[in-house]
């Protein structure tokens, strides 16, 4: 089948974008820290900005094209990565560890293709990967001016310092200890979870479920019509046809004539 529409999914990630500003400055817990989340959409944009354009030009030698793909799932990565310091961080900072976070994905895309692992739109190195070094960035980038948000106001009384800014490891620490629990937990529990699944027969599609596509086989309707040439209702995908059986119009001359 051909790639979906790229403009739909820039569309979407867009959306998300937006989307994000209710995310990360509602999870203030305070609209009367108007500083607090002042602050945190301003940093939100620039992580962005910078993972999406920082994405597109680390992954233009590869490509030698401004890949979409790239440059969209660079600004998730962004997003993804100021989730956790949003608050904490300055805006060089937010710039900084959204631009690390653009080449985490597009090298996090490329290891898993390498790997032979299975992630056709990048939620592994934008999810996975970008949420972990966003986690870890807390510990490199908390400026020690900003504490936890109160009900009315900021509560400074206890700031966040990182190490980049005379704060030592310790933040940096709690921070990798937190992220490999997450981690592993998360892990042991899919794990866990898919091996049962696989056990049970059902993890697997039937093989008529994969040659109709499960749109078809389950639903019973294609989700891309636009794309069948065949009316059949066995196969609603795009099929090879060898150029020996395609017949000319009258009066069209065949390439190989005019060799």
């Amino acid at each position: 089948m051909l790639p979906h529409d790229l403009v739909i999914a820039a569309v979407g990630g867009l959306i998300l974008w937006f989307g994000w500003y209710g995310f990360n400055p509602g999870s203030t817990l305070s609209a009367m820290d108007f500083q607090g989340i002042g602050r945190v959409a301003t940093n939100t944009t620039l992580a962005a900005c910078a993972g999406g354009l920082i994405a597109m030009f680390y992954a233009y030698p590869q490509t030698k094209k401004w890949d979409l793909g790239f440059t969209v799932n660079g600004f998730l990565a962004g997003l993804v990565a100021i989730t956790c310091p949003c608050y904490w961080v300055s805006p060089t900072g937010a710039i900084l560890l959204g631009g690390v976070a653009g080449v985490v994905v597009v090298v996090g895309v490329n290891v898993l293709e390498w790997l032979r692992i299975d992630d056709p739109i990048g939620a592994v190195p934008v999810h996975g990967f970008c949420g972990i070094w966003g986690t870890l960035s807390l510990g490199l980038f908390a400026t020690g001016q900003y504490g936890a948000t109160g009900p009315f106001a900021a509560d400074n009384s206890a700031p966040l310092r990182g190490l980049f800014y005379g704060g030592g490891m310790t933040l940096l620490t709690a921070q990798v200890i937190g992220s490999l629990i997450i981690t592993c937990a998360t892990f042991g529990v899919a794990m866990g979870l898919m091996w049962a699944v696989n056990k049970m027969g059902l993890l697997r599609v039937s093989k008529a479920g994969e040659l109709e596509g499960l749109d078809v086989h389950e639903h019973g309707l294609p989700p891309y019509p636009e794309f069948v040439l065949s009316e059949s209702p066995a196969a609603h995908s795009m099929t090879e046809i060898p150029a020996s059986n395609v017949k000319a119009p009258q009066g069209a001359v065949r390439a190989e004539t005019l060799e």
